[in-house]
């Protein structure tokens, strides 16, 4: 059952907000601040399905992106507060701005003027890791943060919907060793329903198999965690610390470092 839940970010720079993995976060929107545009339709994002409509604003361009970007900067500066990442998330997938390359490099121009001392961060689907230019933009940024929600495309597909139907995990999981010892793949535990199917990437075959790719991925390091805001498709169960902290264990004991 869905819920007719829209787009959370109705502006090119949003926050700062408390993340509790990065820090205080500064947001950047590169997408419409009045519709969704998104290679996934995950029935967990917080932005609601791509099914609202990719609104009428349209995407920001570059100088729109600097302009508000060092506005805040220059604020926050001025009052003397604090800043521990610029992430680039928003309503839905980030690297399908045209210009995302050339964005990279004016945030971290900016950064490094105001907050020289603050990380960047991408929130990422991994669909576009496959463009040259993507994958390079993402290279010049401290957390590359890159989705695996699944290593069972049957799971995968139920969880994050790729709109391309030739989207694999075979595939994903063999573009993402180009990050091996620099990305940071994130993936989303939870259960419940859609559509009439069970969804639960938590067994043990589930776990078994994403171990695997990560194996094969080599990260700098596995970010995992569950619901935590409201979701579109209302069936889904927030999967709780200790069990998370139970499948943290299982994949340290593979040599790899987990954050939770």
């Amino acid at each position: 059952m869905a819920k007719d839940q829209t787009v959370l970010f109705h502006s090119t720079v949003f926050g700062p907000i408390h993340s509790r993995r990065l820090g205080t976060s500064l947001g950047i929107n590169l997408l419409p601040d009045d519709g969704k545009v998104c290679t996934f339709d995950c029935v967990y994002c917080e932005a609601g399905y791509n099914a609202q409509g990719t609104g009428t604003t349209g995407l920001p361009d570059t100088s729109r992106v600097a302009r508000d970007l060092e506005a805040k900067l220059r604020e926050m500066k001025e009052k003397g507060e604090t800043l521990d990442v610029i992430t680039f998330s928003g309503n839905g997938e980030p690297t399908l701005h045209p210009h995302f390359g050339e964005v990279v490099d004016i945030v971290n121009s900016l950064r490094d003027r105001y907050f020289p001392e603050a990380r960047t961060s991408v929130l990422t689907n991994s669909t576009r890791i496959f463009d040259p230019g993507v994958a390079e933009a993402l290279d010049k940024v401290d957390n590359n943060i890159l989705k695996l929600d699944s290593a069972i495309d049957p799971t995968m597909r139920l969880i994050d919907n790729p709109v391309q139907p030739s989207f694999t995990v075979e595939s994903l999981v063999e573009g993402l060793r180009r990050f091996a010892g620099k990305g940071i793949i994130q993936t989303m535990f939870l259960r419940g329903e859609h559509s009439g199917r069970r969804i639960d990437n938590t067994t043990p075959e589930e776990v078994d198999a994403l171990i695997r790719a990560y194996k094969e991925i080599c990260p700098r390091g596995v970010m995992i965690y569950s619901l935590d805001r409201s979701t579109p498709e209302e069936r889904l169960e927030k999967v709780e610390r200790p069990e998370l902290e139970e499948i943290a264990t299982r994949i340290r004991a593979a040599g790899i470092e987990v954050m939770l």
